[in-house]
C-alpha cells in the first residue's frame, strides 16, 4: 500500500478534470481525494497498490476531454491513511 500526493499542472480546472480523476481512481481501485488549488493546479491524494497508482498517473495525462491539457504531474510519497474507503472530490 502506497499513498502519493500529485500536483497536476496545465489546463485542468473548469474542464471536468476532478470528476474524471474520481472515476479513474475508482476504476483503478484507489482511495483518496482531489481538489482544485488557488494557483490553477489540481491536487490529488491517491492511495492503493503501487501498480494501480502507476496506471492511474499514466492515464491522468489523457484527461477527460479535448479541453483539458495536462502539462506536468509532480508526485511525492506521503503517509498512508488507514481505513480510508472512498475517493472524493473536495469542493472549495
Amino acid at each position: 500500500m502506497k499513498r502519493v500526493r500529485l500536483i497536476v499542472e496545465g489546463r485542468v480546472q473548469g474542464v471536468g478534470f476532478r470528476w474524471f480523476t474520481k472515476e479513474l481512481a475508482i476504476r483503478c481501485g484507489l482511495t483518496g481525494d482531489v481538489k482544485n488549488n488557488y494557483d490553477s493546479t489540481v491536487e490529488i491524494n491517491a492511495q492503493g497498490d503501487e501498480k494501480a497508482l502507476e496506471e492511474f498517473i499514466e492515464k491522468l495525462y489523457e484527461g477527460p476531454n479535448r479541453f483539458a491539457k495536462v502539462e506536468n504531474i509532480r508526485a511525492r510519497e506521503i503517509e498512508t491513511v488507514e481505513k480510508e474507503k472512498d475517493f472524493e472530490v473536495i469542493l472549495l
